[in-house]
This record gives structure tokens, sequence and C-alpha cells, in this order.
């Protein structure tokens, strides 16, 4: 499914397309709604540098075992 951002949504949020997606991938991990690994897969940043994005917004990186499991079910790793 895609979804459409109308023109005067990203202008009116005065953030670039890739910006305002970054902004609302980090709502949803803040959120729970998704791992910090898929998180990172969307954003089309390494782990790593996800996490530094994290930390200079003061956001705390909660992953337990069941985002683990996720994200090893994400990579093929485990069914």
């Amino acid at each position: 499914m895609n979804v459409v951002i109308f023109d005067e949504i990203i202008k009116a949020s005065g953030l670039s397309e890739k910006e305002l997606i970054l902004e609302l991938i980090i709502l949803l991990f803040q959120k729970k709604n998704i791992s910090i690994g898929k998180a990172s897969q969307l954003s089309q940043m390494p782990l790593l540098q996800f996490q530094n994005e994290l930390a200079k917004r003061n956001i705390p990186v909660h992953y337990d075992e069941s985002d683990l499991e996720v994200d090893l079910q994400n990579l093929g790793i485990i069914e």
C-alpha cells in the first residue's frame, strides 16, 4: 500500500519529504508500533545511525526480546 502525502502537508511542516518521512518513522518507533530494526530499515539508515538520530532527540531506545525476535524474523533468520 502506498500513502500519498499532499504537497500542502509537506510545505506546512517546513520539512523536506525525506525529513517528514523520518519524523513519521520516529513517531511510530516512539509509540512502539515498529521495532528499532524496522525503523532503521524504513528510514534507510544503518542501525547505529538511526540510534544516533534518536539520541540527538533524547528518545530512549526500547529494545526487548520481542523486538529482537521481530528483527530476526524480518531478516529471515528465524520463522
